[in-house]
């Protein structure tokens, strides 16, 4: 009897953008920001880290995209890697938030939807498409520049995490997280 290989599994190269140019404890989500550090640099040191030639798929956001134009010489953008949309308290402070909204967040984390916003089951839904599709069309390794909520979507998918597991996960600005998730049709 002749036993089938396991799955090749893919390397996904994570990387949240640089820091941004907003104030400690902003509420910025889908915001078009500049950044409060220098893009070039944090590809420079990237680079030591990301293998050549990788496929690059990046946020179209400005926050993304500044440091995806210095890590690839053609990086795609794909509009599933946005963060989320916060609606009603996109650029308002964590703390001027009204507390019955923050509540009902806080009950129904994956449903709520903020004011004007999308919840976090549209963000998983849209990121976990992405996902599914670079599997079936993409065989091998890929970089992606992104957000701190995009990424933990990617963890929650390739790591088959709960969401428990997958809310508490930080991802520092301008680092590199590599995950692995197994190739379709492979």
């Amino acid at each position: 009897m002749r036993v089938a290989p396991p799955p090749r599994r893919c390397r996904i190269y994570l990387i949240r953008h640089p820091r941004p140019a907003a104030a400690e404890g902003l509420c910025y989500g889908a915001s078009e920001l500049d950044l409060a550090e220098d893009a070039a640099a944090c590809a420079a040191l990237l680079k030591r880290e990301l293998p050549p030639k990788l496929p690059l798929f990046s946020s179209p956001m400005r926050r993304c995209r500044l440091l995806a134009q210095h890590l690839h010489p053609q990086p795609a953008y794909d509009a599933r890697l946005r963060e989320m949309h916060f609606g009603a308290w996109e650029m308002r402070p964590w703390n001027d938030l009204p507390r019955d909204q923050l509540d009902a967040w806080a009950a129904a984390p994956l449903d709520y939807v903020p004011p004007g916003g999308e919840s976090v089951a549209a963000l998983r839904a849209r990121v976990a498409d992405f996902i599914a599709e670079r599997s079936r069309d993409l065989h091998g390794d890929y970089a992606v520049v992104a957000h701190a909520g995009v990424m933990k979507i990617f963890a929650a998918v390739c790591q088959q995490l709960e969401p428990a597991e997958w809310f508490k996960l930080q991802f520092e600005f301008g680092r590199m997280a590599v995950m692995e998730y197994p190739e379709a049709g492979v």
